[in-house]
This record gives structure tokens, sequence and C-alpha cells, in this order.
């Protein structure tokens, strides 16, 4: 059985942007790369609404990725696959931070999760590091808007360079998601449902690629 952890925020868990509520599993993402590679697989859902890199929220402490991240590799071992997509709360204006130093946060997940797994289950898993979509044009009339500014569009389209240069650094299969989904006209922020199912088809044409590689 081949385990694949998905280890993200709000887009990971299936925030549906038009209630606030969960997108079923057979809609969001993970379940539906569950349905993709059926069985010989198992694939974990670790999406936790306002989840940030590394950073501690003023409001919600506890959503600290960097924090969970070891008890839930501890958890879930052995882990041959991670799925990482985390930084799209690291732009909300009470961090004030770039693209650049988001994606060095993210870098800080990549080093736990081959530091952690090595230590705790003798191999480090395949990493996909995955740059987030991007924040919408449209996130003036968000409901989100106050936590995101219109800077945070600017920032979430250099998302791909630095976190292509970190998946390189450490040996990461790299996706750059906003070439397949764009987040939903109504928060500029969550998947519709057609864009959890593009990033899973995705997910499932890399992770099989690489199951052949390693054959």
């Amino acid at each position: 059985m081949i385990s694949v952890l998905c280890y993200g925020d709000s887009n990971t868990y299936g925030y549906v942007p038009e209630t606030g509520m969960r997108y079923p599993k057979d809609v969001r993402y993970p379940g539906r790369l569950q349905m993709l590679l059926g069985d010989g697989y198992s694939v974990i859902e670790e999406g936790c609404n306002g989840r940030t890199t590394i950073h501690d929220d003023p409001v919600d402490g506890w959503k600290n990725g960097l924090d969970y991240l070891k008890p839930c590799l501890n958890s879930h071992k052995p882990v041959d696959i991670v799925v990482l997509m985390l930084g799209s709360n690291d732009l909300k204006a009470t961090f004030h931070l770039t693209a650049e130093e988001i994606a060095q946060g993210a870098a800080k997940l990549v080093e736990v999760i081959r530091d952690f797994t090595q230590e705790k289950q003798g191999f480090i898993p395949k990493i996909i590091l995955v740059s987030p979509p991007e924040i919408g044009k449209g996130i003036r009339t968000s409901p989100f808007y106050g936590a995101f500014y219109e800077d945070a569009i600017g920032e979430s389209k250099k998302f791909p360079e630095y976190y292509k240069k970190v998946a390189q650094r450490y040996g990461c299969v790299f996706l750059d998601a906003a070439k397949y989904v764009r987040p939903s006209e109504t928060d500029s922020l969550h998947l519709t449902q057609r864009g959890h199912q593009r990033l899973a088809e995705k997910l499932f044409e890399i992770i099989k690629d690489e199951v052949q590689k390693n054959c």
C-alpha cells in the first residue's frame, strides 16, 4: 500500500467558497485523487483552514503548519509521498511577507519532512511541492478582504518562481497549481469543484509517473 499524505490549508480541506462549508469527500481533490489512484494507494487528507507554512496566526495560533507537521508525519508513518501545498494564508496582511519569504517557509517544511522521516521511518518520501493557486483579482469584493489586500494578488503570481527553486534545491517534484486551477470568483481564494478535479488529475499524473520511475 502506497501512502500519499496531502498536507495543506483550506484548499486541501475542501472549503466551499459559496457557503463556508466543506465539499464532499468525492469532490475535494484528495478524495478524487484516491478514486483515480484506486486500490494500492491510501490518500490521507490533512487540510486545515487558515494553515500557514511556519508562522503563528495572531488569532488562531494553532494553525502554524510547522507545529503540526512532525506529529502528523509520525501518526501516519510510513509515508511514501507527501503533497505539500501551503503559502496562501501567509499572504495575509498581518504577516507582511513576500512570496520569496513564504517560499523560504515552505523550504523549512521540506527540510523537516526530509529529516524527520529519515529518522522515524528510515526513508524520505517523495515530496511534491505545489506552489499555491493565485489570489483572484476580485479580492476587494471577497468576504476575506481585510485579511487579504490587493498586494496579495501580485505576490501570489510570484509563487511559482520561488517554489520551483525550493523544489530544485531539495529534489522535490514541482507543480505550479496556477497553471491548472483558479480560485472561485465568489471569494478569490478557494477552489471550485472543477478546480479540485483538475488538481487531482494533475497530481494523479505526477504520482503515477513517479511510481513508474521507481519500479
